[in-house]
């Protein structure tokens, strides 16, 4: 015996299967507003007229940088011309590439190898966020992947 499909068993599947997909999408739109870093410029058109000049300008220090996490310890090396280097750096922020919730501002401190400094970080993907002034006034500016040492 067979029970008949009625109206109201349509109905009821088409609210139960569009009710899911509306939860579904309020669930990740919230979390990617609310996980949302931020812009990386204000105005991008403005940004970009500059770009390829502000470039080959920080290419010609010719730094080589990176950066590295041991523990609690984020060291930062910045060689030119194979000479590890401390410039001034204006602005420093370590923190998730994907939020702004954990960043901290580092305080580094140069023992002649690298620039160090203690942060609170755990596993996962971490970025330094830099900018850096040369002896001679030339802005490096750079997102730097730490790379987490096991």
């Amino acid at each position: 015996m067979t029970k008949e499909i009625k109206g109201w068993h349509v109905a009821a599947v088409f609210v139960l299967a569009f009710s899911v997909i509306i939860t579904v999408n309020l669930v990740l739109a919230v979390n990617a507003v609310r996980t949302f870093p931020g812009l990386e410029v204000a105005n991008s058109y403005v940004a970009s007229q500059s770009f390829d000049e502000d470039r080959e300008t920080q290419l010609a220090l010719g730094w080589d940088v990176s950066a590295t996490l041991e523990g609690n310890e984020l060291s930062l090396v910045i060689l030119e011309d194979g000479r590890a280097i401390a410039p001034q750096i204006e602005e420093a922020t370590f923190g998730r590439a994907t939020n702004v919730q954990q960043d901290q501002i580092p305080q580094f401190e140069f023992d002649g190898h690298a620039l160090r400094a203690t942060v609170e970080a755990g596993r996962g993907n971490w970025n330094l966020r830099l900018r850096a002034r040369s002896d001679d006034g030339t802005l490096f500016q750079q997102r730097i992947i730490v790379k987490v040492a096991r």
